[in-house]
């Protein structure tokens, strides 16, 4: 068993994300499943719906919810699933977050948050400061 990751996004971004991490990695190794949410949803139905997928992903060491903006609709939709045993969300959702994700599997959920949180802010720099 592992942790299952679920990405929920603004429209397509979370299927992006994942088809470039998959590209990067040549495999998606943790079972992961995207929700794109766009402006004709109705936040009800995104609830059930994820509560639904989470049900569907944890298969014993729980979901790792990653999305883009903290306070947004997908954000309030991944914070609702906080109400659900073994989730953990993490906002800010950036290819290396997610790639950083996918390269320790085998992680405990609490590790895998750690995991997803330094990946994403050590990808983010000033490339003028880091030049060849």
């Amino acid at each position: 068993m592992s942790v299952g990751l679920f990405i929920i996004s603004h429209d397509d971004v979370g299927d992006s994300l994942l088809s470039a991490a998959i590209t990067v990695l040549g495999c998606m190794p943790i079972v992961s499943r995207c929700m794109a949410v766009s402006s004709s949803c109705k936040p009800v139905d995104l609830d059930k719906k994820a509560k639904q997928v989470v049900a569907d992903l944890n298969e014993g060491d729980g979901v790792l919810v990653l999305t883009d903006i903290y306070g947004s609709t997908p954000g309030n939709v991944a914070c609702v699933l906080l109400e659900t045993p073994g989730v953990a969300v993490v906002s800010g959702v950036n290819l290396p977050m997610l790639l950083r994700v996918f390269n320790y599997p085998n992680l405990s959920l609490d590790e895998l948050v750690e995991k997803a949180i330094s990946g994403g802010r050590e990808g983010i720099m000033n490339c003028r400061s880091h030049q060849f």
